[in-house]
């Protein structure tokens, strides 16, 4: 098994009897400006504080590589409907504050089987960082 990393009780996996990892990891991070409006002359711009950092990958989940999709989906569906915030980590590092909240999900079941089985999807994950 690899050190790879979790978010929250997702843990990424490298191994020779599992594969739950992540493909096109993006992190965005912007600044909080404010624009006052001044009579006759143009706005002043006022630096108001750090933005949220959003992050977004794609996990792909696959029967072949030892995993039941469908069960994979449903751990993230309810993880994002719990709206909790879960600590991400990445090879033994946290990211941000050290929480994240799920603000999207999208499922794509890629293979069906004859019985209703999910064989293959992929799930898109779009994070956003958690300040208490």
């Amino acid at each position: 098994m690899s050190g790879l990393g979790s978010f929250g009780p997702v843990v990424f996996v490298v191994s020779a009897k599992e594969l739950r990892t992540f493909d096109g990891f993006t992190r965005s991070s912007a600044s909080r400006w404010a624009k006052h409006d001044v009579l006759g002359s143009r706005p002043l711009t006022q630096y108001i504080g750090q933005g949220l950092d959003t992050i977004s990958f794609t996990m792909r989940f696959d029967a072949a590589y030892g995993l039941n999709p469908r069960k994979e989906m449903d751990v993230l569906r309810n993880m994002e409907r719990e709206a909790k915030a879960y600590a991400l980590t990445i090879g033994g590092k946290g990211f941000g504050t050290g929480f994240w909240i799920i603000t999207g999900l999208d499922q794509a079941w890629e293979k069906v089987d004859s019985a209703g089985n999910v064989i293959a999807a992929t799930a898109t994950v779009s994070l956003e960082e958690y300040v208490k």
